[in-house]
């Protein structure tokens, strides 16, 4: 049955989701759900990336795996960096030949927030700098144009998965829904979706802070922005995250050509949703 695809830069969330499908599916249906993945193979990362003919090895060995658990009941997980497009395309031939279903999942994060999470890791459970930086460097991003990376669901990493549209996606041979990255850029750019993240962030935080010093009335500057948010109130972190969260959907399905004007349309959805 269905094969799901998990890529993403190093330490960027891949198992936690493939974890969360894998729940979602086994409560959803009666199906068995297998992860296959470096962890399985007991892979020591830092060598094995380290070294080309042994990474080539591990892919052939999960792919192998994949190959081995891919039936007409079963779901398959592949939890890997998934990074190079040419094993991607390896993977969708794969799949063709069996005549299964599949889609992506990207989990998209900065190199510096994937860096964060894997320096707060165990000692032995972290890539070493120099691996970390070359796997960033060689990571080639998915792209929903090419038939081996679509259907493609990119998640940020405050995103909640969107569990119908991918089981839609692999039973029901349906099309995701137009707020995930299956349609033309910039909605499937890595850098669109990026910088929607990181815009809207730096927005939140400059009003948190800005109303330790301001009063109801107020008109607040934020970075990247003309115009100003019109504070008529107080305003908590989880409300100014939740309309974070309804701005950034409501993006995905209305995206700009212009990221620079992220800031602009996020103040004016704040001070809309605010009065």
């Amino acid at each position: 049955m269905p094969l799901v695809v998990v890529c993403g830069y190093p330490c960027s969330g891949k198992t936690r989701r493939a974890e969360e499908l894998k729940g979602y599916f086994e409560e959803s249906s009666e199906r068995k759900v297998h992860i296959v993945g470096d962890k399985a193979l007991d892979v020591d990362k830092n060598s094995v990336y380290a070294d080309s003919q042994k990474e080539k090895n591990v892919r052939a060995s999960l792919k192998a795996e994949v190959e081995r658990k891919v039936n007409k009941d079963d779901i398959v997980i592949l939890d890997s960096l998934n990074y190079i497009k040419g094993y991607r395309y390896e993977l969708f031939c794969l799949i063709k030949h069996t005549q299964t279903p599949h889609c992506l999942v990207y989990c998209l994060t900065s190199g510096e927030q994937s860096s964060l999470w894997n320096s707060s890791r165990e000692a032995a459970e972290q890539y070493n700098q120099d691996i970390f930086d070359a796997l960033v460097q060689r990571f080639e991003a998915p792209d929903s144009r090419n038939r081996w990376d679509s259907p493609l669901f990119t998640i940020l990493k405050d995103d909640t998965l969107p569990f119908e549209a991918i089981s839609d996606a692999l039973f029901k041979r349906k099309a995701p829904p137009p707020n995930q990255s299956t349609q033309s850029q910039p909605l499937s750019s890595a850098n669109f979706l990026y910088e929607l993240d990181k815009i809207t962030q730096d927005v939140l935080m400059a009003i948190f802070n800005a109303q330790k010093t301001s009063v109801p009335g107020d008109l607040i500057q934020v970075p990247g922005a003309t115009e100003k948010v019109e504070l008529t109130r107080s305003i908590n972190m989880a409300e100014l995250r939740k309309l974070r969260r309804q701005f950034i959907s409501y993006t995905k399905m209305h995206p700009t050509e212009n990221t620079g004007q992220i800031a602009n349309m996020f103040v004016q959805y704040l001070n809309k949703s605010l009065h």
